[in-house]
């Protein structure tokens, strides 16, 4: 019995230890220090094996059995309190351990298929088979569509120890590609639209040094548009900001739930002002009993801002805004037993916008029509930030518009549920 118990903490202790330093290289090394973590995730599951394999030579006195079912227990613990997805496959192909980060990724139920019935994607599937033949270890980087699009890398390894398994761990890149793609857009279009008011002030402040140093008037005139572009580059700069940093979390879906009646009501308050500027009269109409829906709160005020202020600037003079909020029957798409959606739409009675116009409202920096956008204090980013966050919100964006009657954009959102049916959060990732 001593010697079982001292095997036992010896084993414990060299999983924590390993827990502890693949830990502080996930922290501070990033992914430089990544190879070696994955080393020492092999190490874990090495660990809790080994302690499996010698704990199960102890038997009850009494029946003189063994107890695997708690051993794999200690197994799964391990591995389920590692943030990666973590994938342990045996030499002919079964799925012998999935840690809750995998199966959140893959689905329940899938130990003891085979990793064809699991791995979805051919690459990381030929690289399983491929590392489970020849020993040789395999990385490779691979991309997710639906729901939204994300990218990993996975690393396949086997471990040289009996029992020998093949380990697939895959590390979630989309942060990084994210902020990669942010850079290259804010080279390629948020240069170019900063050029112009920026070449305006240049040239107003060489004026006012130069001839008009000494005229009050021509001084007054330019310092006012000088004012204006100034405002234009800052709104462009927090715009940018702002949807950087919701694409950077477009992945992450929120999981609290929100008063959306009180959000629609809290961001047409905050535009009263421009409202009553423009002399338009918004209204909101929340008939019958809302439910709430699952969202994060500062981003939905945002979402609702840029729509209504959107009606505002490009709605009629002295006109009306409506804002309608309704509960859809219409389920979410993919989420099988989901409930009904709730529809928040926002009516204008403006102009219009023209039928090939349409698709091409929530590219960044577009305008329908760029003069007027500019003279209103537009971005061209509005609607833009408006399709991030709906998307983050696993939500749908519908726009319908008759050129002379107006613009109506739908927002729909799910309804919160506080016992998501089993299987909902799963994505066809592999």
């Amino acid at each position: 019995m001593p010697n079982v118990l001292s095997s036992i903490g010896k084993s414990l202790a060299f999983a924590a230890a390993g827990m502890a330093v693949a830990a502080v290289l996930l922290f501070y090394g990033g992914l430089v220090g990544l190879k070696i973590a994955e080393g020492l995730i092999v190490v874990l599951i090495l660990a809790a094996y080994a302690l499996r394999n010698r704990v199960s030579g102890f038997s009850d006195p009494n029946t003189g059995a063994s107890d695997p079912g708690e051993l794999t227990q200690i197994a799964r613990e391990v591995l389920d309190d590692l943030p990666d997805p973590v994938l342990l496959a045996e030499t002919d192909g079964r799925v012998k351990l999935a840690n809750k980060a995998m199966r959140a990724l893959v689905g329940v139920d899938i130990e003891h298929k085979n990793v064809s019935a699991v791995l979805r994607t051919p690459a990381v599937l030929e690289a399983v088979l491929h590392t489970a033949a020849t020993g040789k270890d395999a990385s490779l980087e691979f991309m997710q569509h639906v729901p939204v699009e994300r990218h990993y890398r996975a690393f396949v390894s086997r471990t040289v120890q009996a029992p020998k398994l093949t380990v697939l761990v895959l590390q979630d890149l989309t942060a990084v590609k994210r902020a990669e793609e942010a850079r290259a857009d804010f080279i390629a279009n948020a240069s170019h639209e900063l050029r112009t008011p920026l070449a305006a002030v240049s040239g107003f402040i060489d004026t006012l040094r130069g001839h008009a140093k000494d005229d009050p008037e021509a001084r007054e005139k330019f310092l006012g548009i000088m004012s204006d572009e100034a405002g234009r580059m800052r709104r462009l700069i927090n715009d940018l900001l702002s949807l950087t940093r919701i694409e950077l979390n477009e992945h992450v879906p929120p999981g609290g739930a929100v008063d959306i009646v009180g959000i629609v009501r809290d961001a047409a308050a905050a535009l009263a002002p421009l409202a009553d500027a423009d002399k338009v009269n918004v209204t909101i109409d929340a008939g019958g009993s809302i439910p709430a829906v699952t969202g994060d709160r500062d981003e939905l005020i945002q979402l609702f801002q840029n729509l209504i202020q959107n009606a505002i600037k490009y709605g009629k003079p002295g006109g009306h805004v409506r804002v309608g909020v309704t509960v859809s029957p219409t389920a979410v798409p993919g989420r099988h037993g989901a409930p009904a959606l709730v529809s928040v739409a926002v009516q204008d009675d403006g102009e219009g916008i023209p039928r090939e116009a349409i698709p091409r409202l929530t590219e960044r920096f577009y305008r329908v029509d760029v003069k007027r956008s500019r003279e209103r204090g537009g971005t061209g980013l509005g609607l833009a930030i408006v399709k991030h966050i709906v998307n983050r919100h696993q939500g749908r964006l519908q726009i319908e518009s008759q050129p002379g009657e107006g613009s109506t954009f739908t927002v729909l959102l799910p309804v919160f549920d506080a016992k998501p049916p089993a299987g909902a959060a799963v994505t066809e990732l592999l």
